[in-house]
């Protein structure tokens, strides 16, 4: 089963969005900022992830940008020594 997050400050927009996706047939979890996010993505890693742009501190595009660089870091890694033989 597909795993989406949905991330929005808005607790009501996404609770609408995850029983939507639930219904669909997705596993949904929510998160209401930037740092709750990034922390579900890094456990969780979902197939997916629908992001409110406008989150207070840590906005969207911050977040990610955030999961991009983490995710270059983990791929360089593993072009390491090791993963090129």
């Amino acid at each position: 089963m597909k795993h989406i997050l949905v991330v929005d400050d808005e607790p009501r927009i996404a609770e609408i969005a995850r029983d939507y996706l639930e219904r669909a047939g997705f596993r949904a979890t929510t998160a209401g900022n930037g740092a709750d996010a990034l922390a579900i993505a890094r456990t969780k890693r979902p197939d997916l992830i629908v992001l409110d742009l406008g989150l207070p501190h840590m906005d969207g595009l911050d977040v990610t940008r955030a999961l991009r660089k983490q995710s270059k870091r983990a791929d360089h890694h593993a072009d390491g020594p090791r993963g090129r033989e």
